[in-house]
């Protein structure tokens, strides 16, 4: 699978996309993140990057959240605000940057005019196409650094999985020992990558948050690190045994994505040495991240949302392999396979971890 050219998120017109099916993907930076940072006063213009950034309007919260953060710093410290931020947006080239960056001149009279800001006070935005596995930034240009709900996602799909992992598409109870080594491996060595190419983008003592779906344990076969990629499986396998799908061509395809638990973090980014880990943070989200009062608002149940969700993240790479003529009926059996599991379980969750880093 050409990750590159394939792996993307439903585009923002589609009735799935990823913009209005998705509220993962918020930045959870804290003041006193860059407090510190700012101790001697900022750069006249602070530049930023927010890597895997999609294309709905959850990308430019990010934005907002740093300048605002960047401004209260400033206040406190009574140190000049920036006069200008320079914000790039990255995803891999097929991402839908004409929706995203249609909406960046009216935030940027927004922010610019915004209460509490000084009048002159710019902000640029541009978008930058390119896997964040590669350089993307001149050297020594950012001073932050911001990723949300994007580094679980691998550079490719782990080597020899196509006979060790049967029956399944993601990492499971029933997997051997060597499929969970396979994975481990490629995000260990992707994750590597992506800290030694940043480390040379980023100016010393620079910053950068980075929010990624995980799991609690060491333990790969906890329900958290894949009963919500197993369920879609189980969508699959079940047009398997009906003959609608080819048991081949389900055997053949695995999921490219990896859910780290903290200790394999921490072991990563001290191995790799450029930064200093600041703080781990983690939380558990439930499966529908919508409040009571806009469920019942929205008057969507919990399956048909996550169905839609899943499908918003994942229907490049399933039509890329199967086809598009059978994605409606994979998402329908998923809703359902959600809605079952939903009515045995009180509440389902994802464990979420935050860590924050400093560029020595």
């Amino acid at each position: 699978m050409d990750l590159v050219n394939v792996l993307r998120m439903n585009p923002a017109n589609s009735r799935c996309s990823y913009a209005k099916s998705s509220i993962l993907q918020k930045s959870f930076t804290r003041q006193d993140t860059i407090e510190s940072y700012g101790t001697h006063g900022f750069a006249e213009c602070f530049k930023l990057a927010d890597l895997g950034c999609s294309s709905g309007p959850n990308s430019l919260l990010f934005v907002k959240n740093i300048v605002d953060i960047v401004h209260a710093v400033c206040l406190k410290k009574n140190v000049k605000t920036p006069d200008e931020f320079q914000v790039f947006l990255n995803d891999l080239p097929n991402n839908d940057f004409n929706a995203l960056l249609k909406l960046t001149p009216e935030f940027s009279s927004m922010l610019e005019n915004e209460k509490g800001l000084d009048k002159n006070v710019k902000c640029f935005i541009s978008g930058v196409a390119g896997s964040f596995y590669t350089r993307l930034f001149p050297s020594k240009s950012l001073h932050f650094v911001h990723s949300s709900s994007s580094l679980h996602w691998l550079s490719q799909v782990p080597a020899n999985l196509l006979d060790s992992n049967k029956g399944n598409i993601y990492m499971a109870k029933s997997s051997p020992r060597s499929v969970y080594e396979a994975y481990y491996y490629q995000f260990e060595k992707d994750f590597t990558e992506f800290l030694r190419l940043r480390s040379e983008e980023m100016i010393s003592n620079g910053r950068m948050v980075l929010t990624l779906p995980g799991r609690s344990s060491a333990d790969h076969t906890i329900k958290e690190c894949f009963y919500i990629f197993k369920l879609l499986g189980n969508s699959l396998l079940d047009m398997s045994a009906e003959g609608i799908l080819h048991e081949e061509d389900i055997t053949s395809f695995n999921l490219p994505l990896y859910t780290p638990c903290t200790d394999e973090l921490e072991a990563i980014i001290e191995s790799e040495g450029s930064f200093s880990l600041d703080r781990f943070e983690t939380s558990e989200v439930n499966w529908d991240m919508r409040e009571e009062d806009e469920i019942m608002k929205s008057g969507e149940s919990s399956d048909k949302l996550i169905a839609k969700t899943m499908r918003a993240i994942t229907e490049s790479m399933l039509a890329s392999h199967f086809g598009d003529t059978f994605i409606e009926e994979i998402f329908e059996r998923y809703a359902m396979l959600v809605a079952e599991h939903l009515s045995m379980v009180k509440t389902a969750y994802l464990f979420n971890i935050v860590v924050s880093l400093i560029r020595k």
